[in-house]
């Protein structure tokens, strides 16, 4: 366990991310099977515990210490491994002799019941120093919050193959060397969904002691294509429009659905299976291959805004009069394989040729063709993004060579995304709330309003991202200077007409929320500029933000689909 909470630590205080995967690669080139498999698995993602919940770390901490001080301790600290690792009281003279194991660990909660996990943890605690205990707890909740996503943690485990490995020597007298084929994620995600925890197999190939896993496994998730931002100045002048196939970049989420063999899964473009969530869609497909689409909720012939689709997601369960209101479809824009056939490899007009006969000849409502825009030049499309006619279903345009081969990450050049526009209003900040991980200490989290025709102001937002470091320790001292009240973590911060902080807040929509005291909900806001300027009673009002939405939803009609 040691090494694993060594792992963690460093990786939560390192920044860049070729040091990230440089550690995780030597971790994994040093560690024993099983550990070293149980840890991939916790890094991307793939590793739960169902009888393990943070209630239980609160009732084993709380019958230590004193629930008071923990409370204090917690809303200061402001993360729960953090907290309960450094309140933990140490008792040298019953510490057991040995420390568990992260096998040991993961085996046992992976067939504890309920019952049993406060039993183990308690002993597990106790044997720990408190880096053990923060990365214990971080894996039991799964919460691991050290800056590595599944896709940079494949990656890591990629780069462990060694450059050569020697052959035996050649029965002719000379020696023979037996160069290993560098292995990208790619790869490595093309047969992730056929291998389970601890990866044996995956690692016996990357050290070049076995075969590649099967790629063949009916059902597998294939490695998505993705599309860099366009930078309009400098890519446009060297494209040629008659290369490109454009069309709406759909306000929905990225999904890839699979039938073959009688297997069915619907796949997030991260390679989640959703499929249980979405049993009316799957119900409606049929096909033989993999479909690359968009998942948006449609209704009477039209695409419906994102937040119709987020009634739906998240959920373990769906009732009937939720499928009813909110029935979900697929908009498909690429086809990877069919009967059996892998596609990839074909040029986008292939794929196109064939996904367009695939569509056309399948039944129901649940699968519909994204349709290509016709255009002539860049203007042209720069017109239709400006002023979409398709409202606040799309969110930009997607540039596709025709000529392009379905390759899995991000090249430069063949695909690109031409997003709109963010939408902006100035707004007042309201109450601040500590961040978790590195920003525990600082006041990050920040909820902003806009003014009432009463004078008053009234929440429309929260945002922690879009500022710098510095702008960090800037904010942060605004708000320590300037509370008003405290509710555990939160502080009130001063917001008058006369005084507060004015941020300019972009945001991707706009959407009518009965849940929200406002009556709007904004979609992915963050803090663009710090407005020390700009004086608080010139923010904008609630009737501003109340016409911006009649403006997004007016979107100039609705596209067919």
């Amino acid at each position: 366990m040691r090494a694993f909470a060594e792992l963690l630590d460093r990786l939560s205080l390192t920044a860049s991310r070729n040091a990230k995967l440089v550690l995780v690669r030597d971790y994994l080139r040093a560690a024993p099977d099983p550990d070293r498999g149980w840890a991939l698995a916790a890094l991307s993602g793939d590793l739960t515990f169902d009888a393990a919940k943070p209630a239980m770390i609160r009732k084993a901490v709380q019958a230590r210490v004193d629930p008071v001080l923990f409370g204090w301790s917690y809303d200061y600290v402001g993360d729960l491994a953090e907290t309960v690792a450094l309140i933990w009281p140490s008792d040298p003279g019953h510490r057991p002799n040995r420390e568990p194991q992260l096998s040991e660990v993961v085996e046992a909660l992976r067939v504890a019941g309920r019952g049993e996990v406060q039993g183990l943890l308690e002993a597990w605690l106790d044997a720990l120093e408190p880096k053990g205990r923060w990365a214990l707890l971080k894996l039991m909740t799964g919460g691991l919050r050290v800056g590595l996503s599944a896709r940079l943690a494949k990656t890591a485990a990629a780069m462990i193959r060694p450059a050569a490995t020697p052959e035996p020597p050649d029965p002719e007298g000379g020696e023979g060397d037996r160069r290993l084929d560098p292995v990208d994620v790619s790869d490595i995600e093309e047969v992730w969904h056929g291998l389970s925890p601890p990866y044996a197999d995956l690692f016996a190939w990357l050290e070049g002691r076995a075969e590649r896993p099967s790629t063949e496994a009916p059902g597998r998730f294939r490695p998505v294509m993705l599309a860099v931002a366009v930078d309009e100045a400098v890519d446009f002048p060297k494209l040629a429009p008659a290369d490109f196939a454009a069309e709406w970049k759909w306000d929905g989420i990225r999904v890839q659905a699979v039938r073959e063999g009688g297997v069915e899964r619907l796949f997030s473009r991260t390679g989640d299976e959703i499929a249980a969530t979405f049993p009316d869609l799957m119900a409606g497909l049929h096909f033989e291959g993999v479909v690359d689409g968009e998942l948006l909720v449609r209704r009477d012939g039209a695409v419906a805004p994102f937040g119709d689709l987020q009634q739906r997601l998240n959920r373990k369960t769906v009732d009937p009069k939720l499928v009813e209101r909110f029935p979900a479809a697929i908009l498909a824009y690429d086809l990877l394989a069919l009967d059996g056939e892998d596609l990839r490899g074909l040029s986008l007009a292939e794929r196109r040729r064939r996904l367009e006969a695939l569509v056309a000849g399948h039944p129901g409502d649940r699968l519909h063709l994204s349709p290509v825009i016709p255009f002539r030049a860049w203007d042209d499309l720069a017109a239709l993004r400006a002023d979409p006619p398709v409202g606040a279903a799309a969110e930009g345009l997607m540039l596709k060579r025709w000529d392009s081969p379905y390759v899995a990450g991000r090249p430069k050049g063949p695909w690109f995304k031409w997003k709109r526009d963010p939408h902006l209003i100035d707004a007042v900040l309201m109450y601040a709330q500590r961040g978790h991980g590195k920003r525990s200490s600082f006041y990050s989290d920040y909820t902003f309003g806009v003014w009432t025709e009463e004078g008053a102001l009234t929440p429309v937002g929260k945002a922690y991202f879009g500022f710098t470091d510095e702008e960090l320790k800037q904010l942060d001292k605004f708000v320590r200077d300037h509370t008003v009240e405290r509710f555990g973590p939160v502080r009130s911060v001063r917001a008058e007409r006369e005084f507060g902080l004015v941020l300019e807040v972009a945001f991707e929509g706009l959407q009518r929320s009965t849940r929200h005291k406002s009556g709007v909900a904004m979609r992915f806001p963050r803090i663009s500029r710090i407005r020390w300027d700009k004086p608080a009673r010139e923010a904008n009002t609630l009737d501003d933000v109340m016409d911006l939405l009649d403006r997004i939803e007016a979107g100039g009609g609705r596209i067919v689909v």
